[in-house]
């Protein structure tokens, strides 16, 4: 279940206290259920996929994507996951946890493990939302953010694009305000 905490320390678990918070950003969170396709249910619990393993995941949730495909016109998606074994991890993960923003929305489908995007509100308030398996979420384009993962350090999700040429973070230079204490 997502959690937002807001600067003044307040969290908020309910998506319909959660979405007005989000809303002057036009963020859209939502619960997607993965299933219940038992081979989808073990990979999800493997903390490495190959690359055929990846597309049997991303192929068990396609629905979501035929969707997309649809309604707003994304031609492609990938699985990432990550795992406190990844090589370099440290270093992939210290580009997104600085503000900044992109050029493209940023569509991300968490299938298994948590992490953490922290938001610049039109009036420079922040607030820090905690996403976990079976939700969805829609950064707009030219939102100020970052994100970085829980103590656990693992997340599968699901990414979506239109292209990936506006997917390189742009850093804005402001300063995040606080930290989770869990985090790493």
């Amino acid at each position: 279940m997502a959690s937002l905490r807001l600067e003044n320390g307040t969290t908020l678990t309910d998506l319909a206290a959660i979405a007005p918070e989000l809303a002057p950003l036009n963020i859209q969170l939502s619960h997607w259920a993965v299933g219940d396709d038992a081979t989808v249910q073990e990979l999800l619990q493997k903390a490495a996929l190959g690359d055929e393993e990846k597309e049997q995941v991303l192929v068990g949730v396609d629905r979501y994507f035929e969707q997309m495909k649809a309604e707003a016109g994304y031609t492609s998606r990938d699985l990432i996951v990550i795992h406190p074994e990844v090589p370099g991890l440290d270093v992939m993960l210290a580009k997104f946890d600085k503000i900044h923003t992109h050029a493209d929305d940023e569509v991300r489908y968490i299938v298994e493990g948590e992490g953490i995007f922290g938001f610049v509100r039109p009036d420079g308030s922040q607030v820090e939302l905690t996403v976990q398996a079976e939700e969805y979420i829609n950064v707009p384009a030219g939102t100020e953010h970052w994100f970085y993962l829980t103590a656990a350090k693992r997340i599968k999700a699901v990414r979506y694009f239109i292209g990936t040429d506006g997917w390189v973070p742009e850093y804005t230079g402001t300063a995040i305000a606080f930290r989770d204490s869990a985090a790493v």
